[in-house]
């Protein structure tokens, strides 16, 4: 069986790793610097070569890119479940911030709430409530 973690490229790991963590609660658990790799050039020594973070619960990892800028995630959306109402609204609301609500989050059809935005480092989220059964 594998394990998947997301793994972000940004323009500000640290900012960003930070968004969710505070968005989310969770911590950071470790980075790396390019200042730690070998023959590193002086003005990229501070930039983020690898963080892992929990937010949410979810482990993630992020990095500065730095041979280009990151793409739009036109292809996918990442998907938060949470088991109340109250999580999955303070989650939405935070994660917003600063970004786009693609689809507000209410009530739908199946009797979960859920909705889509986009947060301000251009990723795109699911938030919703479990399924109820």
């Amino acid at each position: 069986m594998a394990k998947l973690t997301p793994y972000f490229y940004s323009e500000d790991a640290r900012a960003q790793a930070q968004f969710y963590v505070q968005a989310l609660g969770g911590e950071i658990h470790n980075q790396m610097t390019y200042g730690q790799a070998p023959g590193t050039d002086e003005a990229l020594k501070d930039k983020i070569i690898h963080m892992a973070f929990s937010a949410a619960g979810v482990n993630f990892y992020i990095a500065d890119t730095m041979h280009e800028s990151p793409a739009s995630n036109s292809g996918f959306d990442l998907s938060l479940e949470f088991k109340t109402d109250e999580e999955t609204q303070q989650a939405f609301s935070k994660l917003s911030e600063g970004g786009r609500v693609i689809m507000p989050l209410e009530k739908q059809f199946w009797g979960s709430l859920f909705g889509r935005l986009e947060d301000k480092f251009g990723v795109k989220w699911q938030v919703t409530t479990e399924a109820q059964g």
